[in-house]
């Protein structure tokens, strides 16, 4: 009964050993993934900014700017890419949308972001834009990869269409979680004008004919979660002005927007809320059933060298057995 118990203890110790580098090497590629039908939505202010008024074409102080942005999973459109990428794939139409204290529209700019489902690389396919101007993405945007490392990383900065290195700072806490500081300035950089102007008559097209040229720098600032790879807070010092011109009626320069741009509280309670769950989730599927079932396995191995050692035991000797003197007869 021991040998056969021991056998079984050691079938056991052996699944449980393999299945800590398969739930980790195998598992965790397959199943850490973002959804491609996920939906999202922020908003950031920039209170006290500046914001050019384009009825007097002069820069004014405003309470606050308000930046919308929605992420949309189209999961048609990456089904379709899967089909030739050959792996998961996420398409996200993404829209920040600006307006100013009294509501109305300042700048809307929309985005298709597809990248892989588990590494966040960019995939390169048809319909990838920025404001309707086909690009081709390299590096990251809006997240970082599951298990995020202590360095630089390429980011891709919608505005001027270009990808450059966000640093790595150091590490930090954050709401209480751990988070990784990294940090990106991008100088000041020609940039098209958005298609979508605040002002009815204006275009893109109109601007340029004046020789206004329009020109974007930022700060951007992100904490990231590094397990999940999410943010948990953003924040960008962010400067745009026009440049030149008949429009601005012989001055060189006019301040369009500077601002700090923050997460709203609300949204930040609720991402921190939201990155820690999925923290646990990841941390499942990478260390705690990983090393749990090795650990097991280990026991269990421990438990079958024992009960095999046991019954190789040699057994005692059966004692001698004693047998009354017979009586003499006399």
């Amino acid at each position: 009964m021991r040998r056969k118990a021991s056998l079984v203890l050691l079938a056991c110790a052996v699944f449980f050993a393999a299945l800590s580098p398969l739930m980790r090497w195998y598992a965790f590629p397959r199943l850490a993934r973002i959804p491609a039908n996920q939906y999202q939505d922020m908003v950031v202010e920039a209170k006290g900014a500046t914001l050019l008024d384009y009825g007097t074409m002069r820069a004014k102080k405003v309470s606050k700017v308000t930046i919308v942005q929605t992420l949309r999973g189209d999961v048609e459109a990456a089904k379709k890419i899967e089909r030739t990428a050959g792996r998961p794939v996420v398409v996200w139409d993404s829209l920040s949308y600006v307006q100013g204290p009294d509501g109305k529209m300042v700048s809307k700019v929309p985005e298709r972001y597809i990248f892989d489902a588990h590494s966040q690389d960019p995939v390169h396919a048809t319909g990838e834009a920025v404001d309707g101007d086909p690009v081709k993405r390299d590096g990251i945007e809006f997240k970082w990869p599951f298990l995020t490392q202590k360095r630089d990383y390429e980011y891709f900065d919608a505005q001027t269409r270009t990808t450059s290195p966000i640093h790595y700072k150091g590490t930090q806490t954050f709401r209480g979680v751990k988070v990784y500081y990294f940090e990106q300035t991008v100088p000041w950089t020609k940039v098209p004008f958005p298609k979508a102007m605040p002002v009815q008559g204006i275009t893109p097209q109109s601007v340029a004919k004046t020789g206004t040229t329009r020109w974007y720098s930022t700060v951007r600032k992100f904490w990231v979660e590094p397990v999940t790879g999410a943010p948990v807070y953003a924040e960008e010092l962010h400067k745009e002005e026009l440049r030149g011109g008949t429009l601005l009626g012989g001055r060189a320069k006019v301040t369009a927007f500077a601002g700090d741009v923050k997460m709203r509280e609300d949204y930040i309670e609720h991402t921190v809320a939201l990155v820690k769950h999925n923290r646990t989730l990841i941390l499942t599927i990478t260390s705690y059933v990983p090393w749990g079932s090795l650990a097991f396995g280990l026991l269990l191995l421990s438990l079958a060298l024992y009960l095999e050692a046991r019954g190789r035991r040699p057994q005692d000797p059966a004692p001698a057995q004693t047998t009354e003197p017979e009586p003499v007869s006399a």
